[in-house]
């Protein structure tokens, strides 16, 4: 009996069923991607950004040198890249376009304004549903009804989850037979609504002009992505949910505790990476709603977060931003080290996860949406440099999101207002 091999990647064990052998194999290049994992993404977005001074190295360059802000993460040098001179062209508006960061959306909430789709969900329709979770959408100290990281195709808020209790309980807690089947009820019913508007909705558009009909034809593209979102998730309804490798988290509600939120979430993505139930969490930090809040176990600032980023060049207001900052970059700082020390099939997790932080402020001061401060870790690049674009004319961040989308495995050469991929971001 003859066994034919056509694949271009062969599964050992298929390999060793085929030839009947008994003896292990080495691992040959074809079965390289059977252990391989998954590349994953996390963004992390803090809307009132950080102090550009305190920020930005002076020098560029794989030996430039750091500043005071990420001397925070000197020990991390080589793990992540600073960008400068990257932003999203035309989009501007001060605070209310934190909801554009993974878009670049122009016009954001003027009359008329409707939202594009956002970077995670992008991804997510070219990867198809390959986990339990397709993302998983996040905030700290948000406003949901107003703010999200992710919209859909049609400019729809995804709202974002911020209790780590609840996100536990979705991930890892299986509920018994009667909530299993009560909860694939409530997804037929949602089938249901959804086939009735179809049926509604293709009987409306008789008669109706090309703008019309397009604009009706991205709605239909809309129920059908939804639809097949309804099929994956009575599937996975059905199947286990992983053992939690931690006990359920405790809840943060004191939005003072601004830092410990963060971190906490950050857990939660290493956590939901860990057991494969997404391979994209997005994080949107709203430090516009962020009262007076603690910077040490000692000291708090003197005003809310929004207060202190309108200082006037006061010197007080500043001092406290910059110890906030620098927080911000322990707690990044933090999640890169837990990555890099944690191993998946024999690499460390970091090397298949590309870690972000970014803002939609380059100086909230003046409400400045342009040179946004950009950091990336991880992800398998070479990093250890500070790559400077020009500063009176901003490379789209969007050429970035597309070497993202790529490193990913999705077939994308354009995203948003990308003018292509960001090639000065090698692999290693």
């Amino acid at each position: 009996m003859s066994t034919k091999l056509t694949s271009k990647h062969i599964p050992r064990r298929r390999f060793l069923q085929g030839l009947g052998v008994t003896l292990g194999l080495p691992t040959l290049e074809c079965m390289a991607a059977e252990t391989k994992p998954p590349v994953r993404m996390v963004v992390l977005m803090s809307n009132l950004g950080v102090q550009p001074p305190h920020f930005w190295p002076k020098s560029t360059g794989r030996d430039y040198e750091l500043s005071p802000c990420l001397q925070e993460l000197a020990a991390l040098r080589n793990e992540f890249t600073v960008f400068s001179g990257l932003s999203h062209p035309g989009v501007s508006g001060g605070h209310s376009v934190d909801s554009c960061f993974l878009t670049s959306a122009r016009g954001a909430f003027k009359g008329g304004f409707r939202n594009t789709i956002s970077l995670d969900q992008f991804a997510t329709e070219k990867l198809g549903p390959v986990t339990r979770f397709p993302t998983l959408n996040l905030g700290v100290n948000l406003d949901k009804a107003n703010r999200s990281l992710s919209w859909t195709r049609d400019g729809v808020l995804l709202p974002a989850e911020d209790s780590a209790p609840a996100l536990f309980q979705k991930m890892f807690v299986q509920g018994d037979a009667a909530a299993v089947e009560r909860q694939l009820h409530r997804l037929e019913e949602r089938g249901s609504i959804l086939d009735t508007l179809m049926d509604d909705t293709k009987r409306f558009s008789q008669g109706l002009n090309n703008t019309d009909r397009a604009r009706l034809d991205q709605y239909f593209t809309s129920v059908r992505e939804v639809e097949n979102r309804l099929v994956s998730a009575r599937e996975w309804e059905q199947r286990p949910k992983p053992t939690a490798p931690r006990p359920e988290p405790p809840d943060i509600q004191d939005k003072k505790l601004f830092f410990e939120k963060i971190d906490l979430m950050l857990n939660m993505a290493q956590l939901a990476f860990e057991s494969d139930s997404t391979r994209i969490v997005t994080i949107m930090v709203d430090a516009f709603l962020t009262p007076a809040f603690k910077l040490a176990e000692d000291r708090s600032t003197t005003e809310s977060y929004h207060g202190l980023s309108h200082h006037s060049m006061n010197a007080e207001k500043i001092r406290q931003l910059e110890a906030a900052d620098r927080n911000q970059m322990r707690v990044f700082g933090k999640l890169v080290s837990s990555l890099a020390a944690k191993q998946e099939s024999g690499r460390r997790l970091l090397d298949s996860t590309m870690v972000m932080y970014g803002s939609n402020m380059g100086d909230a001061n003046i409400h400045d949406n342009t040179n946004l401060p950009i950091i990336l870790a991880g992800g398998g690049f070479k990093h250890g440099q500070h790559l400077a674009y020009k500063r009176d004319n901003n490379l789209p961040l969007c050429n970035l999101f597309v070497t993202m989308l790529q490193r990913m495995g999705v077939e994308a050469e354009r995203f948003g207002s990308s003018t292509g991929a960001l090639t000065d971001l090698a692999r290693a």
